[in-house]
């Protein structure tokens, strides 16, 4: 068993949809896809989570692309609204949590999220009292799977990769880090089963 249980967040510890936040202000099919479109699958996007952009320059760039006045206010809504809707913890998992920690192990987040996050990860997060550290992207200005991530994850903490075994929904970000020397396996669905059957075969490998 490692020493370290490393975890994403994003449909490792919370589900996550975009579309949740929309749904809250509109029913209307095109201005869902618009506003998914142009805010959540953005380069803007990418760039807070690399904490490579403010939230005020994003929000303006996504406003001038909205079709119309109204989906550019709609825009505005769902961006300073979207961390209330669209994470839910998953059943289970903060249970899962806690059994890991009695049994000796420390717990850290290495998410790609934006600096909105920072401030309110315990809200966020189920578990969030048994984590021994948070690394979010934006914070240190990289993303999974860059190599720089991992390099920078493991110097913030003090950390050996080889004590470490990391859980990402994302076969790219699992690569990134066993290239890094940690040792990680991929979460095929975001469900509390699926996270203990992982950790019942690394404790059995």
């Amino acid at each position: 068993m490692h020493k370290n249980l490393v975890l994403d967040m994003g449909n490792v510890l919370v589900t996550y949809d975009p579309v949740w936040v929309i749904q809250e202000y509109t029913d209307r099919e095109d201005w869902i896809k618009e506003i998914k479109d142009v805010m959540f699958y953005s380069g803007e996007w990418i760039r807070l989570d690399a904490g490579l952009m403010s939230e005020e320059d994003a929000l303006k760039a996504w406003m001038k692309r909205c079709s119309s006045p109204q989906v550019a206010e709609l825009c505005k809504s769902c961006f300073e609204n979207w961390d209330k809707f669209n994470m839910k913890k998953i059943p289970g998992v903060a249970e899962i949590l806690k059994e890991e920690k009695e049994q000796g192990r420390k717990l850290y987040l290495l998410s790609n999220a934006s600096m909105r996050l920072v401030p309110i990860w315990r809200e966020v997060l189920p578990g969030s009292e048994y984590f021994d550290g948070i690394f979010y992207s934006a914070a240190f200005y990289c993303m999974k799977p860059q190599d720089i991530i991992y390099e920078r994850f493991l110097k913030h903490f003090s950390l050996e990769a080889k004590d470490c075994f990391f859980i990402d929904d994302l076969t790219e970000n699992i690569e990134g880090a066993k290239k890094a020397g940690l040792d990680g396996a991929v979460l095929p669905l975001p469900e509390a089963s699926a996270l203990r059957k992982i950790l019942e075969e690394e404790k059995n490998a």
